[in-house]
């Protein structure tokens, strides 16, 4: 026995397929088919790494709770092997969460808890417990209120109250959030003045007594809201107002106005203190009975008057039985005459408030035979802005034409901003 032993050892062979036995044995204990390669714990590969935004997933009775104080997301630190690490890392198939399935209604601690994670790593979390607050979950409605900015409103125009369709929402949160609700508005956003009807679309907004925001469920988060844009106006009377004194030998028994009222638009301010317009008639070179057509001046801070003449008709007795005969008085509108500034220095420059064309209409009055040679270019009108600061001013107009015809302007004075030039 012992010399076929010795026989065995002595061959190569033999010694071969024995080296190759143990090889396969040595391989079986150490490779598991049934486990990744992942698996495999290779000594001194360990690592560890922080994995920041992930998401956390809340389980509760979302239809009867409001659960408040759950971050969106945490920061997660792994530890283990590199492969695993990685993995975890690149797939993020694991999922941090908090079970409030068991909570009570107000605030308590709980912690975080994670999931899918590899058995061969380590997490913690940070925040690893939390704050919350469980409320009862309440629904209520509540109407709607519109808010913008009125100063983008256009000068001489107004807003009227604005319509919210849909008026009312319903908003959902936790009954201490409800509590606090005080404001539910649709903010419009203008960019630029308006002077027509508004229609847009706003985002719903929920503000307590303080102006905070609110985090609640709105069930409809846009409506369109509409604002009524009109022209302000007031209706007034027109006051006839007697200027210089009448021709010797003639009497003023009446003047009289085709219409007595006007319509003027302004800003509402303007409009409460306004009670009346005017139309001037010249009495100084009326010799007898005529009709004028006279323009109706307007105060500071009207913007608009309709109409913008009127016809006077003016009744007249003379004071002997002889009556010079004379050429009965017409009158002639020289429309958009500019006007000028004087006196403004090369460091300045002037812009035109009131009007903002910087122009007038000028009516002449006259005999037909003065009317037919009166021209544009026979007037100037001119303001003096000579030693005037920067900032908006109100100056006198002043006319200048042929002496032997009269004449009105809508207005005797004119509104200018001074701005001095950049360097």
């Amino acid at each position: 026995m012992d010399k076929w032993l010795d026989q065995l050892t002595d061959s190569k062979l033999f010694m071969k397929l024995v080296a190759l036995l143990l090889a396969l044995l040595l391989f079986g204990t150490v490779y598991d088919s049934s486990k990744g390669t992942n698996d495999i714990n290779v000594p001194g590969s360990e690592q560890s790494e922080v994995i920041s935004d992930i998401p956390v997933k809340s389980y509760y009775d979302t239809d009867n709770l409001v659960i408040t104080g759950v971050p969106e997301k945490v920061e997660v630190t792994l530890k283990g092997p590199t492969p695993n690490l990685q993995a975890a890392k690149t797939q993020r198939d694991f999922e941090v969460y908090a079970d409030l399935s068991n909570v009570e209604v107000g605030k308590q601690r709980i912690k975080l808890q994670i999931r899918d994670l590899s058995e061969k790593l380590d997490a913690s979390i940070n925040p690893t417990y939390i704050e919350v607050n469980v409320q009862e979950k309440v629904t209520k409605e509540f109407t709607i209120e519109a808010e913008f900015n009125h100063k983008m409103v256009a000068d001489g125009y107004g807003a009227g109250k604005p319509v919210v369709k849909p008026s009312k929402v319903k908003i959902t949160g936790g009954k201490d959030v409800m509590d606090k609700i005080s404001y539910v508005k649709a903010i419009i956003e203008m960019n630029k003045t308006v002077s027509e009807t508004v229609n847009e679309s706003a985002r719903i907004t929920v503000l307590d007594k303080d102006l905070n925001k609110l985090k609640v469920i709105v069930d409809q988060e846009v409506v369109n809201v509409t604002i009524p844009i009109n022209k302000l106006s007031k209706t007034v009377k027109i006051d006839i107002v007697e200027k210089g004194t009448p021709p010797d030998g003639v009497s003023i028994d009446s003047i009289t106005l085709d219409t007595n009222e006007a319509s003027i638009s302004a800003n509402q301010d303007i409009l409460d203190k306004t009670e009346s317009v005017k139309v001037e008639v010249d009495v100084s070179t009326v010799k007898e009975s005529t009709e004028l057509t006279l323009p109706i001046i307007i105060s500071d801070g009207i913007k608009e008057v309709s109409p913008k003449t009127v016809k006077a008709t003016v009744k007249v007795s003379a004071g002997s039985e002889e009556t010079a005969v004379t050429e009965v008085e017409s009158t002639k509108t020289l429309e958009k005459l500019p006007i000028r500034f004087n006196g403004l220095t090369e460091n300045y420059s002037a812009v035109f408030r009131d009007p903002s064309s910087g122009s007038l209409d000028l009516i002449v009055t006259g005999t037909e035979n003065e009317l037919a040679d009166i021209k544009e270019s026979d007037f100037q009108l001119s303001i003096n802005v000579a030693e005037l600061t920067e900032g908006e001013h109100k100056i006198p107009l002043d006319v200048k034409g042929p002496e032997n015809v009269s004449w009105t302007a809508a207005t005797d004075t004119i509104t200018v901003a001074i701005e001095e030039k950049q360097a």
